[in-house]
């Protein structure tokens, strides 16, 4: 039987390094999937993969070699789907913030992004479980198309900015709109950057949101 799964690992867009907020496991009120908690796990199911055994022998990081050959296989995924699908585009991998990365620029591309970038997380999973299956290892690939991420980054920082803003003249809690686990990393990078407020994620996926209060 050919194996089809893959241990799901959050997007945590670039999962940039942030200070976490207290998780506790047993509410549904925490901090993000793509905060370091999420990072943390991602973390260990790789050093599993390629490190520990029962024999007591010492976990490893995934090195850049590693995650360079898996932005390729990467690549390469992406490529024959663009083929198939008739689309044309650059194609770039890399390894940036310790993860592979795959970035497609070109004209025509809105429909490998879709309504609020559904279409591109879709895409990113697809592209996750190819390098899971040549590679055995959990990837926290990260896919981009026609800059959506970045662009989209600018403008999460405009709305965190805006709450954090809000909490402060008014000292009340700022729930915003459910978003998607790269969304609501972007909004927590912000928040947790700034002084006297915090920032948790509440609610289930679809409609898992952040809420931006004052710090305790």
């Amino acid at each position: 039987m050919t194996e089809t799964s893959i241990p799901r690992v959050e997007q945590s867009l670039d999962e940039e390094e942030t200070a976490p907020l207290a998780v506790n496991d047993d509410t549904d009120l925490e901090t993000d999937d793509d905060t370091e908690s999420d990072d943390a796990e991602s973390d260990d199911a790789e050093s599993d993969d390629t490190g520990a055994s029962a024999g007591g022998r010492a976990k490893k990081a995934t090195g850049e070699g590693d995650l360079f050959r898996q932005s390729e296989i990467a690549a390469d995924y992406v490529e024959g789907l663009l083929d198939i699908l008739d689309y044309d585009g650059d194609i770039d991998e890399l390894v940036a913030g310790g993860r592979p990365v795959v970035e497609v620029v070109g004209a025509r591309l809105q429909n490998l992004v879709g309504q609020r970038g559904a279409t591109l997380e879709a895409l990113q999973e697809l592209t996750r479980l190819a390098v899971f299956r040549q590679t055995g290892t959990p990837s926290r690939l990260l896919l981009d198309v026609g800059g959506y991420r970045a662009n989209r980054r600018k403008e999460l920082a405009a709305v965190a900015k805006n709450a954090v803003e809000k909490v402060k003249e008014y000292g009340e809690p700022v729930r915003l709109e459910p978003m998607s686990a790269f969304e609501r990393k972007c909004v927590h990078d912000v928040v947790n950057a700034m002084s006297g407020v915090e920032s948790e994620s509440e609610g289930v996926e679809p409609n898992r949101r952040i809420v931006v209060r004052p710090a305790d």
